[in-house]
């Protein structure tokens, strides 16, 4: 199942993808749940299922705004530095770690939403990512049971101002910037997608192929995330867990390759879709 948050004529709700459509599930179902979130902390994904299981798409996805699927998450959580291919192309070791730091919701776009580029600086850099969400709440979460607290995955771009990140140690400030980074098109459930790990990674700049893996190259996969994060927070419904990006970023290029207005950026996950953004300048 593919779940869509979006706006059209009667304001935020969210959905089912049928074909090129949209069931509209927010406001027609009564069940009651205002968003996305609220449905994963209902653990209500099988009755939102059955609502749209066997109906007609109420709007085509071409004709709505495409909002990020969980708009205002309680957390989201990067992973820095955890694809193999990544970190060899920066001339690190492999972390001991996972290297996580937070992104706000206000920094991300949804599918086909325009990702802005600061106006303090052009070094805006693509870093395709795969992210999954939690489904259910958990603390102290084992590797064994991790997959049971994951509700589905998306495609991230984590947008990053390279200069800005390298201020300090600390990567936040080069990584929050509003509308820099976008998120969807949907959640699938993981129904649809039993093991991530065999799935790929692509990212385009203009219609140009500039990073691939698949996502067994992962230092730290979803158990290993699940765990280590969930012993210092609880995990509950709707935080967002952004995995980390691949080999081919803009900052290690020769020269740079950096986003600017009027470019589109694709980041695409096999089993899940493609996110597609174009570039603006603030």
């Amino acid at each position: 199942m593919k779940i869509i948050s979006y706006r059209d004529a009667e304001g935020e709700t969210y959905g089912v993808a049928a074909g090129d459509g949209i069931v509209e599930v927010g406001r027609a179902s009564g069940l009651g749940y205002a968003d996305l979130k609220a449905v994963l902390e209902a653990g209500a994904l099988d009755k939102v299922r059955d609502f749209a299981s066997g109906r007609d798409a109420d709007v085509t996805q071409d004709s709505v705004t495409f909002l990020p699927p969980i708009g205002k998450p309680d957390k989201i959580i990067m992973v820095g530095l955890n694809y193999a291919t990544h970190i060899a192309e920066g001339g690190r070791e492999p972390p001991k770690y996972p290297m996580l730091f937070p992104r706000f919701a206000n920094s991300q776009v949804g599918h086909g939403q325009a990702m802005t580029r600061p106006k303090v600086s052009e070094n805006f850099d693509f870093e395709g990512e795969m992210a999954f969400v939690v489904g259910t709440a958990g603390r102290h979460v084992t590797r064994e049971d991790a997959y049971k607290h994951v509700a589905g995955y998306s495609c991230y771009n984590d947008g990053s101002i390279r200069d800005w990140q390298r201020h300090t140690t600390q990567f936040m400030p080069g990584k929050s910037f509003m509308g820099t980074g976008s998120f969807g098109p949907w959640l699938v459930t993981t129904d649809e997608i039993p093991d991530p790990e065999v799935m790929s990674l692509v990212t385009r700049l203009n219609g140009v192929e500039v990073q691939r893996a698949t996502i067994d190259d992962l230092v730290f996969g979803v158990p290993e995330l699940m765990a280590y994060i969930s012993t210092f927070t609880e995990l509950v419904p709707g935080d967002v867990v952004v995995t980390g990006t691949t080999g081919g970023v803009g900052a290690y290029r020769q020269p740079p390759l950096w986003m600017k207005e009027g470019d589109t950026v694709e980041v695409e996950v096999s089993g899940v879709g493609v996110l597609r953004n174009s570039i603006v300048n603030e």
